[in-house]
């Protein structure tokens, strides 16, 4: 069963209830979909919020011995420029102005003593934060599903898609495109259902549309045609 992205709002939840200086790393993996590994290898020179771009050509995994590998992305795709969102622009210059590393080669999202964070640092703050606001099931992975699926909804192009997330397979670009017209033929079930309503109800009785359930009746003070206008 595919797992359901966070809507935005819980996004904020999230970032509102984590420690502070997660805050900025929950909605940059949100809203620019890069892994956690290029989270946490980015570098400030790599950071351009002049031109609101971040740029990926490393990143950092944490084996399970707990010893670190720095090196670039996975595939050639995964070397990339990535757009960001301006409303995200004063997040990270906050960001970069308290907790980053000082200097060009300083990483964006440190660990202690400005070295690269450890993983289950990370997790125990995560883990927190999603009690705190009920979302027990959601794994930090999930913040870039709703990236990805944001991006689709905005009618990102396959290339396009695979050229933000840093995959060389259109697979994936596929599979939220593919949400996102399953959404839509939903959305066109609801605007199928009103209408027949329309026809269908008393003409007393007109029909209060919602697009996020079925469709309601609702009484008339006063009588009046059937007729669609």
């Amino acid at each position: 069963m595919a797992r359901r992205a966070p809507a935005i709002e819980q996004v904020y939840a999230l970032a509102d209830a984590i420690e502070p200086q997660f805050r900025a790393l929950v909605l940059t993996a949100t809203f620019t979909g890069l892994r956690l590994g290029e989270l946490i290898g980015l570098q400030r020179r790599n950071l351009d919020l002049l031109h609101a771009t971040v740029r990926v050509v490393e990143q950092i995994q944490e084996l399970a011995d707990g010893t670190r590998h720095v090196g670039p992305p996975k595939s050639d795709a995964g070397v990339r420029t990535v757009a960001i969102p301006k409303v995200l622009v004063p997040e990270l210059e906050a960001h970069l102005a308290r907790y980053s590393a000082p200097g060009a080669d300083g990483l964006v999202f440190p660990g202690t003593k400005h070295q690269p964070m450890r993983r289950g640092t990370l997790q125990r703050a995560w883990g927190r934060a999603r009690r705190a606001v009920g979302l027990d099931d959601f794994r930090f992975h999930d913040l870039r599903h709703t990236g990805n699926t944001l991006a689709a909804a905005a009618r990102a192009s396959t290339k396009e898609l695979m050229a933000r997330m840093g995959h060389s397979s259109a697979r994936a670009a596929l599979i939220y495109q593919h949400a996102i017209r399953e959404r839509d033929v939903a959305i066109a079930g609801a605007l199928s259902d009103a209408i027949e309503r329309v026809f269908s109800r008393p003409a007393a009785e007109p029909v209060q549309l919602s697009m996020f359930g079925p469709p309601t009746v609702r009484r008339a003070r006063a009588s009046g045609s059937s007729r669609v206008r």
